[in-house]
């Protein structure tokens, strides 16, 4: 071993606790990298390989019935290289002993022909057999078989076209088309499971032998998905098909794909930020540290160490610390992208989703780090060993002494000496102020952001549940009913209150701009289901054309005023023109709005809905349920309270953990920026420090002095977190933004309190263990002049 060497280790042994704590920082920033990509890595990598070994379709079609006579025509599309049919129907379901609304997906699965796309695995159990008497038998979605404890042998009743029919499950199924199953996109996957059945049984059901409604197309290579969607939506117009659509609108991939891009998002910001400030220590804690040992750096050159030697010297103590972190790091983002996909794991169901931690992530940690650390501190490390041996035997040059500018403003008097004493050397050494004063602002921007999304699920759900939907129970029904069917539902027992609606599927066009979607017909100012928009006014549905959300508008490129084509799905299928009237900024779907009577006009029909909200008395919500189960024409009823406790089940226990992961993180920088700036701090004035000490001063006074700069620091980082934090939550919430989904803006003044304390308490943590060296100083050695 070398004598640099045996100084280096001797170095680390004297710096161990600054060293260590910035090496947490470098490992909260590669522990945040490692976490978020290797999530988005697992979840990317399982997706693509799933949809590869089990065929997922690039398009999809749903109709309301064709003949398999259609299939040959349909397999001739050119640009399609495998086409698949099934027969699938949404049901109220009934489990003994749940009382919540419930339902279910029925697909028909052909047990004499191979599986040619989306092919359904036996995760445990069996696959069904034909159907001859009994109970009908089926396999069930994972999440739903959890949910409700299910397994094989277990019966679940279902309201398959007016018959109530047993299904006894043998085991549990997955589908590429289902990896997220939740009814319409909702992450309620407590209410909503699919089964698959014999294809025979469920045909014979509906009366459909022969016959399908589902049209799924894989893409030849090469091939154009708009002409083959074009295709298809010429073929299945006569039966009553709905617009095609490609992956990017198939509802399982929709929530999977964001679910992506927000780990991409958050494994990009947040890391950033944490090894900025790990950057930043580096520069400030070794520019100050090698800045005290100048008569060492002399003595070196003295002795005939060069300058490529001493500066490798320092590079080295740098890279320790930082390959300290670099392994801190790593297995820190191993285990929390472990729970990570945990987590993923209990709403998104693979067959088989395993972890994984690509070799480039390290190598990308390794080079961020060790870049920014070199980078951060080769100026400090420069400027040191090109010191002349002479130079740099000498103390550092006073600086020039000189009233602040309080004073000279005639402010002396408002300030008593030991204040003065630390408001100088703030204004002496203003860089080093300011970038203590962003570091620990950064930590607090860190905990807002972690804590924010707390507040933007408050509001989200407050949005949906309190003031968009008022009513209690949302029932659709089998088919489009007159509207005669609300004054039979307002005389069902305990019912307070009935609104209808209609909605109909409808393929909008603006020049080269479509989407595939609904128009929702409500009531000219509905009361039960409205139209919210963010300032939480409601607004009411238009007459004369459409209310669109933002994001649909941004979609179409359209604006008010402008005409937009409406291709309805059903009826006469005819094309129209409507005006755009508004849009309304609204958090979940892409959604236009219409008067439900100037709908049923458009569609040439009297006065029809298809979907009723209703509001029922208090405390008997339950037996209301019981009793739609007997009503053949209720396709599904869902429940607003079940649907808002399922859904904060699962959104608590993310935001949870997540917010947790943010405020360690957030803490370590604190620590980590307070810390080792009042530890270098007490080294560069501890002479001063003691002399005050022998003048008289008290060790609290002493104390006061140095903590007191790092104090008035923390105060000043308070608004500018506030700010920092503000303006990172807007960014993410921005980059995370789907077509779907748009993430609520949303931090309460409770967030910007728990993140000052957060920061408060590192800086108090910091100032006791600091208090402390300053209590232990041996003024004696201290005194020695290095003269």
């Amino acid at each position: 071993m070398t004598t640099l060497d045996r100084k280096l280790l001797r170095d680390l042994r004297l710096m161990w606790s600054q060293a260590l704590t910035i090496a947490l920082v470098v490992a909260s920033g590669v522990g945040g990298f490692i976490t978020s990509f290797s999530a988005f890595d697992s979840l990317s990598w399982s997706r693509d390989v799933y949809y590869a070994e089990s065929r997922f379709a690039d398009v999809f079609a749903t109709l309301k019935s064709a003949p398999l006579a259609l299939v040959p025509q349909l397999a001739a599309i050119e640009g399609a290289a495998h086409l698949q049919t099934a027969l699938a129907h949404v049901v109220p379901l009934g489990i003994a002993g749940v009382t919540d609304p419930l339902a279910g997906q029925l697909i028909g699965l052909d047990l004499l022909a191979p599986q040619a796309l989306n092919v359904v695995v036996v995760k445990s159990g069996r696959m069904v057999a034909a159907h001859t008497s009994g109970a009908l038998e089926a396999l069930v979605s994972e999440a739903f078989a959890e949910a409700h404890q299910l397994k094989a042998g277990d019966e679940v009743t279902a309201l398959i076209n007016g018959t109530r029919e047993r299904l006894r499950l043998v085991g549990i199924g997955l589908s590429p088309e289902y990896v997220f199953a939740g009814l319409g996109g909702s992450p309620d996957q407590r209410g909503f499971g699919v089964f698959w059945v014999d294809r025979r049984a469920l045909a014979t059901a509906y009366n459909m032998e022969g016959a399908f409604n589902q049209v799924s197309v894989r893409l030849s290579p090469g091939a154009s998905e708009d002409a083959v969607i074009a295709q298809l939506d010429r073929l299945l117009a006569p039966f009553g098909g709905i617009s095609a659509h490609g992956r990017d609108q198939q509802m399982s991939d929709v929530i999977l794909s964001s679910e992506i891009k927000q780990q991409q998002v958050l494994g990009t910001v947040l890391p950033s930020i944490f090894l900025a400030v790990a950057a930043f220590l580096l520069n400030v804690v070794l520019g100050r540290q090698i800045a005290t040992q100048r008569e060492q750096v002399a003595a070196l050159k003295a002795l005939g160490y060069g300058n490529t030697a001493i500066g490798w010297h320092y590079l080295k103590l740098v890279l320790v610390i930082v390959l300290l972190g670099l392994a801190l790091g790593v297995a820190l983002g191993a285990v929390l992208g472990n729970g990570f996909v945990g987590l993923y794991a209990k709403s998104f169901r693979f067959p088989t989703l395993h972890y994984r931690m690509a070799p480039e992530l390290i190598v990308v940690s390794a080079a961020v780090a060790i870049g920014a650390a070199v980078l951060a501190t080769l100026s400090a490390i420069r400027a040191t060993v090109l010191l002349a041996p002479a130079e740099a035997m000498h103390p550092p040059a006073p600086g020039i002494y000189r009233p602040m500018l309080l004073e000279r403003w005639g402010l002396k008097n408002w300030f008593s000496p030991p204040l003065r004493m630390v408001l100088r050397t703030m204004e002496r050494h203003r860089l080093r102020t300011l970038f203590t004063t962003l570091g620990v602002a950064m930590a607090m921007s860190t905990v807002i952001t972690g804590a924010f999304m707390r507040d933007a699920v408050v509001v989200l759900m407050d949005t949906q549940f309190s003031q968009v939907l008022r009513g209690d129970v949302s029932i659709n029904l089998v088919e489009a009913t007159p509207a005669r069917a609300l004054q039979a539902a307002a005389h069902l027992p305990h019912v307070t209150a009935v609104e209808g609606a209609r909605n109909v599927a409808v393929r909008l066009v603006n020049a080269n701009a479509h989407h595939r979607g609904a128009i929702q017909g409500k009531a000219e100012m509905p009361e039960l289901f409205r139209i919210v928009n963010m300032e939480k006014q409601a607004l009411a549905a238009p007459r004369h054309g459409l209310l669109l959300t933002d994001r649909l508008a941004d979609k179409l490129k359209v604006q008010p005023g402008d005409l937009l084509r409406v291709e309805l799905q059903e009826g006469r299928r005819e094309v129209v023109y409507l005006p755009v009237t508004g849009t309304v900024h609204e958090l979940l779907g892409m959604n236009a709005y219409m008067e439900r009577r100037a709908l049923n006009a458009l569609l040439h029909e009297g006065d029809m809905v298809n979907q009723l909200m209703v509001s029922v008395e208090r405390d008997h919500e339950p037996a209301f349920l019981e009793r739609l189960k007997d009503l053949p024409r209720v396709g599904v009823a869902i429940s607003k309270r079940v649907m808002a406790r399922n859904i904060n089940d699962v959104t608590a226990r993310n935001i949870l953990m997540f917010s947790v992961v943010l405020t360690v993180f957030a803490t370590i920088i604190a620590v980590g920026v307070v810390y080792n700036n009042a530890r270098i701090a007490l080294a560069e004035r501890a002479w001063e420090l003691a002399s005050l000490r022998v003048l008289g001063f008290t060790r609290t006074e002493v104390s006061a002095i140095l903590l007191g700069e790092l104090g008035i620091e923390i105060v000043l980082a308070l608004p500018v977190g506030m700010v920092l934090g503000y303006l990172m939550a807007l960014g993410i919430v921005t980059m995370i933004r789907s077509d779907e989904f748009s993430f609520p803006f949303a931090i309460q003044p409770a967030t910007y309190a728990f993140a000052v304390v957060c920061v408060l308490v590192a800086g108090g943590v910091s100032a006791w263990i600091v208090r402390r060296r300053i209590d232990q100083l041996d003024l004696v050695s201290v005194l020695k002049t290095r003269e």
